[in-house]
């Protein structure tokens, strides 16, 4: 290991010599100026020092106005002033400077040497300090590539399961794929309407999206009947919100989305099911879904009907708040203008893409 450079500065040159042979001595290798001057120079040019030793009273500049020029451009090089008893009050003040400490005169040789391994152990450790906050972090913007990519990785897992879930419903039911995706754009619509964030709206997309996804638990018989369904068969159909939250509250990045599935079919008056929820106890995003699945509904074409006009189902909707809808809600729905409704029927209708996760919070801008 190369030996430790060390910047010896003092007016007198019996007082280099003697700092400087203890210092050689003790196996530092040792440079000296004659001023403050010189030693700026040998500073600036390239050298480097690990500690300098400084008198404080020289002329010219003197020892003060080298530790400030000194600090300015060497930081991390500690700095140690030599100073006689009666210059205390200016070494104090030295230190207040950025001095590291201060040797008074005359001093033994070990005091010199005391100092200097403090000094250096002190430069050593603030060095080894600074290279583990440098590695801490890399490490930190390593790690923060590292979760990045592995968010986007769970991104692309969660596309993966909406497309195999969206999949298995088409397959049951040829209508649902077209309907799903207008119904959750018409409620993102709302939502963002609304204020609601980013996170919430998440959820909200993903449980309008695969709000009837339990119909996968109903008897093709049922579900597929062209005729009108009997009580017990009514019954039957009714179990697909329970059934959906049953599914998807088992998987974590559905479960808060399954809340909005089990409640989709509740009514703000408390007259809906499965569990006759009322006003505010039925989800904020179910309340959402209620009016944009109302409004698909009336302007799409039925078996047993032709799709109705906006105007038709904006009045509709508005005759039914407070019943069947929330009046926050539908006093948003009718401050909206109706262009964007019509936009977003053909956006959806145009699409070939899956309406997957990454798709959902893009759908209705």
């Amino acid at each position: 290991m190369p030996a430790e450079r060390i910047l010896v500065v003092d007016d007198e040159d019996a007082i280099r010599e003697i700092v400087s042979s203890m210092l050689t001595a003790a196996k530092y290798t040792c440079r000296q100026a004659s001023s403050g001057a010189e030693a700026l120079a040998l500073l600036e040019s390239g050298e480097e020092f690990n500690l300098m030793l400084s008198d404080l009273m020289m002329a010219g500049m003197d020892g003060i106005a080298l530790l400030e020029r000194t600090k300015e451009r060497f930081p991390d090089m500690p700095v140690i002033m030599v100073t006689a008893v009666h210059d205390i009050s200016v070494a104090l003040a030295a230190l207040r400077n950025g001095a590291y400490d201060y040797l008074l005169k005359p001093f033994e040789r070990e005091q010199l040497l005391a100092q200097v391994r403090r000094a250096l152990e002190n430069r050593r450790l603030r060095m080894e300090n600074r290279a583990y906050q440098t590695r801490l972090e890399d490490l930190v913007t390593e790690r923060t590539a590292q979760l990045r990519q592995t968010m986007g990785n769970l991104e692309r897992s969660y596309d993966v399961t909406l497309e195999a879930l969206g999949d298995a419903l088409d397959l049951k039911d040829a209508e649902t794929e077209g309907h799903s995706k207008r119904v959750t754009a018409f409620t993102i619509a709302i939502a963002r309407a609304m204020g609601i964030g980013d996170r919430e709206m998440k959820v909200i997309a993903r449980g309008a999206f695969l709000h009837d996804i339990g119909k996968m638990a109903i008897p093709d018989a049922i579900l597929r009947k062209p005729g009108a369904l009997t009580p017990d068969e009514i019954t039957i159909m009714r179990e697909h919100c329970y059934r959906g939250y049953q599914m998807l509250r088992k998987i974590p990045f559905l479960a808060d989305a399954s809340e909005i599935v089990y409640s989709h079919q509740e009514k703000f008056d408390g007259t809906g099911y499965p569990r006759g929820l009322k006003g505010e106890e039925i989800p904020l995003g179910a309340r959402i879904f209620s009016v944009a699945d109302t409004l698909d509904a009336i302007t799409s074409d039925r078996p047993y009907r032709p799709a109705q006009t906006l105007s038709a189902a904006r009045e509709e909707i508005k005759r039914w708040a407070g019943r069947q809808f929330d009046p926050d809600v539908v006093h948003t729905f009718l401050a909206m203008p109706e262009n964007i409704w019509i936009d977003l029927r053909k956006q959806i209708d145009s699409q070939t893409y899956r309406f997957t996760d990454s798709a959902l919070a893009k759908s209705a801008m």
